[in-house]
């Protein structure tokens, strides 16, 4: 797969418009793992603009990330970093031949001591 289609694809999956960003930094500015990210936020948004999805997919920022969506809480314009770096994310999942979950499988994956936020999260990032 080309890099443009790999950009397109982070585009669908997220479903966000990257040309919409202003580089404010505020997504960046509001990351609890600022810290430990090689790419920042803000700059995920750039590395799709510019279709360098190879460089966010070798990154450690891609799992680095909490997905605690404070980014897109935060963001101005609407860009939702947050969904894409996840969309990321799904794309390195997918080229290693990951699995993916329908709804009919969760119920006997369901355990009394996992948060509901985490079945959440992983039900929306694996429904695609």
């Amino acid at each position: 797969m080309s890099t443009q289609n790999k950009a397109k694809l982070v585009r669908e999956i997220s479903g966000t418009n990257p040309s919409k960003c202003m580089k404010c930094g505020k997504c960046s500015a509001t990351c609890p793992s600022f810290d430990e990210m090689d790419i920042k936020p803000h700059q995920f948004v750039s590395y799709v603009q510019k279709g360098d999805i190879e460089a966010l997919a070798n990154s450690k920022s891609l799992w680095k990330c909490l997905s605690c969506f404070a980014c897109v809480e935060r963001c101005p314009r609407d860009v939702q970093p947050g969904r894409i770096i996840d969309a990321a994310r799904q794309i390195v999942v997918r080229q290693r031949g990951g699995n993916y979950l329908t709804a009919d499988e969760i119920p006997a994956l369901l355990d009394e001591e996992l948060p509901q936020q985490l079945l959440v999260s992983a039900y929306r990032r694996y429904k695609r």
